[in-house]
């Protein structure tokens, strides 16, 4: 079973709000999710951004593969940055 990190979408019509899950790439965008990482609301200004850093990478150390957005959006919570000094520090640690 191969993870990805994406946006599913949810909320009124023209009035998008997105739940950042962990989901199976087989499963619909909407569908079935594995756990709720964070939320992404873009019509707040400035735009509302709530990540788990913990959650966020726990998925991308077992393997989990962020959407584009998704992973611009953990560059700018800072997730991404942490997963990066854990990988590195694991690696260094061999």
């Amino acid at each position: 079973m191969s993870v990805k990190l994406r946006l599913a979408r949810v909320g009124k019509t023209k009035q998008p709000h997105y739940r950042i899950v962990a989901a199976d790439t087989r499963s619909a965008r909407d569908g079935r999710f594995l756990e709720i990482v964070g939320n992404y609301h873009p019509l707040v200004e400035p735009s509302g951004l709530v990540v788990d850093n913990a959650k966020a990478v726990k998925w991308l150390r077992q393997g989990a593969l962020p959407s584009e957005r998704v992973k611009k959006l953990l560059q700018i919570c800072g997730a991404w940055a942490e997963f990066e000094a854990s990988k590195a520090s694991s690696a260094a640690s061999k």
